[in-house]
């Protein structure tokens, strides 16, 4: 089912917009404390930290405004964010040395938002990439030819 809308932010999609907001505010409030703080301590994973803000804020954006290229941003954002949670959160539990993480605790002072699948967050970072993507999906753009 294509759609021609002109945002994607209807709906459901109200809902997912309002939880993408947080997290990226909730990521960036975080990493910006940890880079300031103790940034020595763990610098791999505060940059992490640092991304996962950045990614969260663009598909925040990307879920926001209208047209192709950002429908495509969203997906890159989405699906980038979904790998992120998976390589960073099995590293995190098979070997959190190679993050700079003292432990997998995902509430330590040197988690990030993506340690543990998001553990720290109630496995929101894990959940979110899949909804996030079954809406884009449900609301791809219908196909210039359809438009017209």
């Amino acid at each position: 089912m294509a759609v021609n809308s002109s945002s994607r932010a209807v709906g459901v999609g109200r809902v997912l917009v309002l939880v993408y907001g947080i997290l990226a505010l909730a990521a960036t409030g975080r990493s910006v404390f940890q880079i300031i703080d103790r940034f020595s301590e763990a610098p791999l994973a505060f940059s992490l930290s640092a991304l996962s803000a950045v990614v969260y804020v663009v598909a925040t954006v990307a879920l926001v405004l209208p047209g192709p290229v950002w429908y495509r941003v969203a997906w890159f954002t989405i699906g980038f964010e979904l790998l992120g949670v998976l390589v960073i959160g099995t590293l995190s539990v098979v070997n959190p040395a190679a993050l700079g993480l003292a432990s997998v605790n995902p509430f330590g002072r040197d988690s990030t938002v993506w340690s543990a699948y998001g553990l720290g967050y109630l496995l929101v970072p894990l959940v979110l990439p899949i909804l996030g993507m079954l809406w884009l999906y449900r609301r791809r753009p219908a196909p210039a030819a359809e438009a017209s």
